[in-house]
C-alpha cells in the first residue's frame, strides 16, 4: 500500500469505522533515520488505534525506527516480511526475509526490547520455491520465540523471480486453509489473514476461522466497504453512508487547507467512495479535475455531492 495509506487516506478510512485497526504505508528504516519526521510518521490524534509498518532487515535499525515510532505515539510496529517489489528485494527486506526466519525473529527481539507497544509481523506464505506449509509455520515458529505474538499472514506466495509487484498480489494462488491450520495449531497467537478479501461479508467469513482479517486494495478502491465494518463486524450501530462520511471527514479537509495541503492530495483517496451508485463517474470527475486547481477548496466537495444528489439520466440504470 506504499504511496497509498498515507496520513490523509487513514484520517478518511477512520470517518467510516471507528474501530478499524489501520496501518501506515511502509516506511524503510533508511528513512525513518534520516528522513523528515513530520512528513514521514505524522498521523491525526483521530486515526488511533493506529500501526507503523517497517521495512528493515537489520536489528538494530528497525529497533531505532521503533523507538522512534513508538514515541510519536503510534500503537503498534509491525514488521512488513511480504513486500515483493524489485526495490524492497534489493534492500534485503520484505518478503525475501521468507527466507531468513533466524534474521526476522532477530529483527522482533531487537524492537521489542525498546518498545512498549505490540510488535508484529505481516508475512507471505512463503516464496518462491519454498513449501508453504514449512516457510509459514518456520517463520511464526522462531517469531513467536522472540516473543511475538501477532501475525498478518497474507496467503499466498511471492515469486519472486518471474512476476512483477503487481502480478504477485494477484497471480500466485490464495491458500486460506493453511493460514486457518496456522490458526487452529496454535491458538494461542493472534493470527489475521490479508488476501483477495473483497468486502465486509468475505471478512466475517474468514473470523469463523481466524482473529483479524486485513483489507488493502478493496479499502482503497471501493473505501464505502469499510462502513459497514463497525455494525457487521463489531457489533456497533448501523452502517456510515457514505454522504456523512464526507461531512465527517470535511473538519479535517478544512484545517489540513489551512496548512497548506492541496486538496487534490486528500481528495485522491475518495474517488471510490460511491462506487457503484448513480453518479459515482462525475463524482470521480469533478474530484480529479476541480481539486487539482489552484485555491480548490471545500466547494468541490459540495459540487460532487450534489452531482450524485442528480445524476444524469445516463448514469441511472434503466
Amino acid at each position: 500500500m506504499m504511496d497509498w495509506t498515507d496520513r490523509h487516506c487513514r484520517a478518511f478510512h477512520r470517518v467510516l469505522s471507528a474501530k478499524t485497526h489501520l496501518y501506515t504505508e511502509m516506511v524503510t528504516t533508511g528513512a525513518v533515520l534520516h528522513g523528515d519526521h513530520e512528513r514521514l510518521l505524522g498521523f491525526d490524534p483521530s486515526e488511533h488505534t493506529v500501526a507503523l509498518q517497517l521495512g528493515g532487515s537489520d536489528p538494530a535499525d528497525l529497533a531505532q525506527a521503533a523507538k522512534i515510532g513508538a514515541d510519536y505515539g503510534y500503537d503498534e510496529i509491525n514488521l512488513n516480511v511480504g513486500c515483493p517489489s524489485d526495490r524492497v528485494q534489493s534492500g534485503r527486506f520484505g518478503a525475501c526475509l521468507m527466507r531468513e526466519p533466524e534474521l526476522v525473529a532477530a529483527c522482533m527481539a531487537s524492537m521489542a526490547a525498546v518498545v512498549d507497544v505490540p510488535v508484529t509481523v505481516k508475512c507471505r506464505i512463503g516464496v518462491d520455491d519454498q513449501d508453504p506449509e514449512e516457510s509459514l509455520f518456520s517463520l511464526v515458529e522462531h517469531c513467536a520465540r522472540a516473543g511475538v505474538s501477532t501475525f498478518i499472514v497474507h496467503a499466498r506466495k511471492a515469486l519472486l523471480k518471474g512476476l512483477s509487484p503487481k502480478e504477485n498480489r494477484d497471480v500466485p494462488p490464495l491458500n486460506y486453509p493453511l493460514v486457518y491450520r496456522l490458526k487452529a495449531e496454535r491458538p494461542e497467537l493472534t493470527i489475521a489473514i490479508n488476501g483477495g478479501v473483497g468486502s465486509i461479508e468475505d471478512a466475517v467469513a474468514h473470523l469463523e476461522h481466524v482473529d483479524g482479517v486485513m483489507i488493502g486494495r478493496a479499502a482503497y478502491h471501493t473505501p464505502g466497504i469499510l462502513g459497514d465494518a463497525d455494525s457487521a463486524v463489531f457489533g456497533m450501530g448501523q452502517s456510515v453512508d457514505p454522504f456523512d462520511a464526507v461531512e465527517a471527514y470535511k473538519p479535517y479537509l478544512s484545517q489540513q487547507l489551512s496548512r497548506g495541503v492541496h486538496l487534490a492530495h486528500m481528495t485522491r483517496h475518495m474517488l471510490g467512495l460511491f462506487h457503484g451508485r448513480p453518479g459515482a463517474r462525475t463524482w470521480r470527475r469533478i474530484l480529479t479535475v476541480e481539486s487539482i486547481k489552484p485555491g480548490a477548496g471545500l466547494d468541490v466537495l459540495d459540487q460532487a455531492l450534489d452531482a450524485l444528489r442528480r445524476p444524469s439520466p445516463a448514469e441511472v440504470p434503466a
